[in-house]
């Protein structure tokens, strides 16, 4: 048996074709979509401050929340055997902006009144547009044959920034106090176990549950931040219980997860 299967071709060293890394072709579509994805928060931003809806803060620091999800794509993209960067991709990177853009508005929303109730309902229309473009993204994926490990992550992990912006909304708005940032936060604690535990940063398997609890934190943040709900009036205990709701399912979620990936073998 040879031991070096390589021929050498006569007058020269053999020609190794490398495999093209898949970020290659899939990068410069997917910085395309970042870009004109921060375009369209700009033009947004810009009409926000524009009609003195909001300060001239709102733009900055829109992009800069923005930088977390734009950093974690080109981060990841060799996750993403494809070519195309892929329109459920797009779509996540979408939710990603408008993730960016309300945890931008916490700046000022403490400070709305209840003559700015208009600005209030847009932003919870704002996240159940981003809660209804979560079900596309995925549908997105298999039908046009574009999953991957990435899409499946850049959905979590957009859902979970989702999560922690809708936290400092409903916190600068005094309708519910620092304990909401534990529902925002246990996500990147579960990041940072794993770091400790190499057992925690296995895959998991798709799972219902999950994506399910996800959704309901979502939901409920958002009638949280709904204008009716006022304190100091009854509506207020109701949406303090509806996020301790939401803290002891996504406890429960996580507590399940653990117990899956520890006593899974390595």
């Amino acid at each position: 048996m040879r031991f070096d299967p390589i021929r050498m071709p006569r007058g020269g060293a053999p020609h190794l074709s490398l495999p093209r890394r898949p970020m290659a072709a899939a990068l410069p579509h997917a910085c395309t979509t970042l870009a004109a994805t921060a375009l369209t928060m700009t033009v947004a931003a810009s009409v926000l401050v524009a009609q003195a809806v909001m300060a001239w803060p709102l733009l900055p620091l829109s992009l800069a929340l923005f930088l977390p999800v734009a950093g974690f794509v080109v981060w990841r993209i060799d996750d993403h055997p494809h070519d195309r960067f892929g329109p459920a991709n797009i779509v996540t990177a979408a939710r990603g902006g408008m993730a960016a853009l309300i945890g931008a508005s916490a700046w000022e929303y403490g400070a709305l009144t209840p003559a700015d109730s208009h600005l209030q309902w847009a932003l919870a229309a704002t996240v159940l547009l981003a809660l209804s473009l979560d079900g596309i993204d995925g549908f997105l994926a298999r039908r046009t044959g574009l999953a991957s490990r990435f899409g499946e992550r850049f959905d979590m992990e957009v859902d979970a920034y989702l999560i922690l912006m809708l936290c400092a909304l409903a916190f600068a708005s005094g309708k519910a106090g620092v304990f909401v940032f534990a529902i925002g936060l246990m996500r990147y604690a579960f990041v940072a176990a794993a770091a400790f535990d190499p057992r925690l940063a296995r895959p998991l398997p798709p799972s219902l549950r999950r994506k399910t609890v996800c959704v309901l934190q979502i939901a409920l943040l958002c009638l949280v931040l709904l204008p009716p709900v006022v304190p100091p009036l009854s509506q207020a205990l109701a949406a303090l219980a509806l996020a301790a709701l939401a803290l002891a399912l996504l406890a429960w979620s996580f507590a399940v997860d653990v117990r899956i990936l520890v006593r899974v073998r390595a």
